[in-house]
């Protein structure tokens, strides 16, 4: 069962009403077991808002997030990931070295002189990899914005002949590759200089 934050924020600031409202329907050791669940949970909250404000300290410091986070769909937790994997990216001569290393291309298999693309590798940093996927699916939520960005027409037509998810997946091809580039020339993205994205 899958809730919204919104609801388990509710459950969480309710639970102890509920628990009052219902103590005729519920043992003793039953409300004494939920009652620890929900200070585990509390707790676990708690640190989860440590770490966060931690990662996001990091990224304000270091420059090269700073960079990496004016990437649409990259913030402070990819940022700091990106760059505690590959630091400045030196080992990656080209953005595709880099998406390919992530295991973000698709397998090719060539026969009769014909290439068939297959599934992705999935190689690489496995987290990581997740991450910019996900980063990939929050921009695709937002189609209002895409004009907005260097790569917003190719996503616009990608849009109309790709399937959600390998749409998905090529727009997290793409955020990695920029992510790169954005490292190793060490300056800010451009939401609008297509030679940006187009040199990587």
């Amino acid at each position: 069962m899958y809730c919204r934050d919104g609801s388990l924020s509710a459950l969480r600031n309710s639970l102890l009403i509920i628990l009052k409202n219902r103590s005729d329907e519920i043992s003793p050791r039953m409300h004494k077991l939920i009652l620890n669940l929900h200070q585990d949970w509390i707790g676990l909250d708690e640190r989860v808002k440590m770490t966060t404000s931690e990662i996001e300290d990091v990224s304000k410091a270091e420059v090269n997030c700073q960079h990496l986070m004016i990437i649409p769909g990259i913030g402070p937790i990819i940022s700091t990931a990106m760059v505690a994997a590959v630091g400045k990216g030196e080992a990656y001569d080209r953005g595709r070295d880099f998406a390919a290393w992530l295991g973000l291309v698709p397998r090719q298999h060539s026969t009769g002189g014909r290439t068939i693309l297959g599934r992705i590798t999935k190689r690489g940093s496995r987290y990581l990899r997740m991450l910019f996927v996900q980063a990939a699916q929050v921009i695709m939520m937002r189609p209002q914005n895409w004009p907005k960005f260097s790569f917003g027409a190719w996503l616009e037509a990608a849009s109309t002949r790709m399937q959600h998810n390998k749409l998905g997946v090529a727009l997290a091809n793409k955020l990695a590759r920029i992510a790169s580039s954005v490292l190793n020339s060490e300056r800010d993205f451009d939401w609008k200089e297509n030679e940006l994205a187009a040199a990587v």
